[in-house]
């Protein structure tokens, strides 16, 4: 399992799908299954029963994000907010992402 190149807080647009063109912020990453859940992307909707045993969750249709595939999304540059890869660069031992559009460091 390769480490994945987009994490949590990154910026990202859609590439494909329904929600294809929609710029979000990265909420969660699954890098087993290659899977990002990305902010206002992939709505859901998920029927909750009451819970007596547990007031505090709430009842009713609910909805939220769901995970999408990490190969529909695509990391926005922050220089030029516009859409790029990512490459990789080792320094001294450290492992550093780095956008391929503008060679803008990442982390």
């Amino acid at each position: 399992m390769a480490a994945l190149k987009i994490r949590r807080d990154d910026e990202v647009i859609v590439i494909s799908g329904k929600d294809r063109g929609k710029i979000g912020k990265v909420l969660r990453v699954d890098p087993k299954k290659s899977r990002v859940t990305v902010e206002g992307i992939n709505i859901v909707k998920r029927h909750q029963r009451p819970q007596p045993n547990a007031p505090q969750i709430e009842a009713g249709v609910i909805e939220r994000e769901g995970p999408i595939h990490i190969s529909n999304v695509q990391l926005i540059d922050p220089k030029t907010k516009k859409p790029t890869r990512v490459g990789v660069t080792r320094e001294g031992g450290n492992r550093n992402r780095v956008t391929r559009a503008s060679g803008t460091k990442l982390d």
